[in-house]
C-alpha cells in the first residue's frame, strides 16, 4: 500500500484550505508564481521518481538479504504490544537516520546540491512542503543502510519512511504559532520555520523530521524568536521558477568551481567540502559567484493578469495529468508513461518561462502545443489523439487571447513583457 499516493488528495485539500485562509486573512503568504514553481518541482520529482525509485529499493533489499545481523520477520510487526513497540522503534530509528541525512544535506556540498531545491522558495506555505528534489535518489539511501543491516523488514521501513514524510507536510505553514510543550519534543511549524530561514540567526538549524529532540541532543536546535522574523529562501537566490534549473543550479556551481580550479585535489574537494567552500583561486577570479542575496527582496517578476490566468489554467491541467500518469504507471508500467511524462516536463518548463517573464516564453509555448498535438496523433489511437489535439487547439486560442489582452493593456499601463 502506497501511503504517499493515498495522502496526495489530502495534501491538495489542505493546500486549498490554507490558500483560502490566506486570502481571507489577507496575509499574503501565497504568490501564484511561487506556489506553481514549488508544485512544479514536486511534480517533476514525483514523475522522475517513477524511473529512479527502484535504485534504493534494490540496494536496501540486497543488504537486507545478505548482510542483516538479525532475522526480523514481517510477522513480528503486528498489532500486539511487542509488534507495536517494534513499529515505534523502527519509526524512531528512521527519524534518527533522517536527522543525520538532513544535517549532512546542509553541510556537504554534493548533498546540498540535491536538497537545496526544497529551500529555494522565498515563501513558506504548504506548497513548499511539496517542493522536492529529483536527484535525492543518488545518495540519500546511504544514510538508512544501518537499519537494513540491523534487519528491519523492507516493508516496515518503507512504511515508516512514508509516515515520516507525511508528518513533515503539515509543519510547512505560517498559520500555526507556537504549540507550547510540543515544541520541545516534536518538529512543529514554529521549529520548522526556523529551518527554512536564510537569515544568519537561524540558518542551518532544526533538522529533525518528526522529533526535535535530536537537535536538542546534538546542538543544532534554535527556537523561533519574536525579535527575529524568519526570512525564507536560500542565501544564493535561485531567481527563477524553472524546476529544471532549480534541480541543476547547485550542481552547476560545483561543476564550475571544479572545472576552473587549477588544483586537482580541489577539483574533487569541491564536491565533498562543507557547503559554501570554494577553491581560493576560483573565488579570487570569480568572486561574484559567492553572492548571498538581498534579505529584503524576493524574486517576483511582474506578470500580466491575463498571462497569469493562462499559466494557472495550464498548471491545473498539468496537475490533473500528473494524477492520471500516476494511475497509468501503477496499472501499465513505466513504458506507458514515458511519453506523457516527457510532455508534462515540457509543460512545466514552458510555464516557468512565463512566470519568469522570459521573452522566449511565447515561442516555447507555441512549440509545446504543436509538439504534443503531433505526438498524440502519432503515438495514440483516435479518441486520445482527438482529445489531446483538441486541448492543444483550445490552449492555442486561449494563449493568443491572453497575449492580445496583455498587449492591449500596455496602452494604458506600463508594460510587463510584450508577447509579440
Amino acid at each position: 500500500m502506497d501511503l504517499i499516493a493515498i495522502a496526495i488528495p489530502f495534501f491538495l485539500l489542505a493546500l486549498l484550505v490554507e490558500l483560502g485562509v490566506d486570502r481571507y486573512r489577507a496575509t499574503g503568504y501565497y504568490r501564484t508564481t511561487d506556489a506553481i514553481g514549488s508544485l512544479s518541482a514536486g511534480i517533476l520529482s514525483t514523475t522522475f521518481g517513477y524511473f529512479t525509485k527502484l535504485l534504493p529499493l534494490i540496494v536496501w533489499g540486497f543488504v537486507l538479504e545478505n548482510f542483516a545481523l538479525f532475522d526480523m520477520p514481517l510477522s513480528l510487526f503486528d498489532l500486539s504490544p511487542v509488534g507495536l513497540l517494534l513499529w515505534i522503534t523502527a519509526a524512531v530509528a528512521w527519524d534518527f537516520c533522517y536527522y543525520w541525512f538532513h544535517r549532512f544535506s546542509h553541510e556537504w556540498s554534493i548533498l546540498w546540491a540535491a536538497h537545496a531545491v526544497h529551500h529555494q522558495s522565498e515563501d513558506y506555505n504548504l506548497s513548499t512542503a511539496l517542493r522536492q528534489t529529483s536527484t535525492g535518489f543518488l545518495f540519500g539511501w546511504i544514510f538508512y543502510l544501518p537499519l537494513f543491516l540491523i534487519g528491519f523488514p523492507l516493508e516496515v521501513l518503507v512504511t515508516v519512511n512514508a509516515v515520516n514524510l507525511i508528518y513533515q507536510f503539515w509543519v510547512h505553514t505560517r498559520h500555526v504559532g507556537s504549540l507550547g510543550p510540543l515544541d520541545r519534543w516534536l518538529v512543529t511549524p514554529s521549529n520548522h520555520r526556523v529551518h527554512h530561514a536564510r537569515n544568519s540567526a537561524y540558518v542551518d538549524r532544526n533538522y529533525g523530521g518528526i522529533f526535535i529532540v535530536w537537535d536538542r541532543l546534538f546542538g543544532t536546535f534554535e527556537p523561533e524568536r519574536d525579535d527575529e522574523s524568519v526570512v525564507y529562501g536560500v542565501r544564493k537566490p535561485l531567481n527563477t521558477f524553472d524546476p529544471f534549473r532549480a534541480n541543476l543550479s547547485v550542481y552547476g556551481d560545483l561543476w564550475f568551481d571544479s572545472r576552473h580550479t587549477a588544483s586537482w585535489r580541489d577539483k574533487l574537494r569541491v564536491w565533498f567540502s562543507r557547503t559554501g567552500w570554494r577553491p581560493a583561486d576560483v573565488a579570487e577570479r570569480y568572486p561574484e559567484r559567492s553572492a548571498t542575496g538581498d534579505l529584503e527582496s524576493r524574486y517576483d517578476p511582474p506578470l500580466a493578469p491575463s498571462i497569469k490566468a493562462y499559466v494557472f489554467a495550464q498548471f491545473v491541467v498539468a496537475a490533473t495529468a500528473t494524477l492520471a500518469i500516476g494511475a497509468a504507471a501503477a496499472d501499465s508500467g513505466l513504458q506507458a508513461v514515458l511519453a506523457p511524462c516527457a510532455g508534462l516536463w515540457i509543460t512545466l518548463y514552458a510555464l516557468a518561462g512565463f512566470s519568469d517573464g522570459s521573452p522566449r516564453a511565447l515561442t516555447v509555448e507555441r512549440g509545446r502545443l504543436l509538439l504534443i498535438a503531433i505526438a498524440a496523433v502519432v503515438l495514440y489511437p483516435g479518441l486520445v489523439a482527438l482529445m489531446v489535439a483538441g486541448y492543444a487547439a483550445v490552449s492555442t486560442i486561449a494563449l493568443e487571447l491572453a497575449r492580445n489582452i496583455n498587449n492591449n493593456n500596455e496602452i494604458r499601463s506600463k508594460p510587463t513583457v510584450n508577447y509579440d
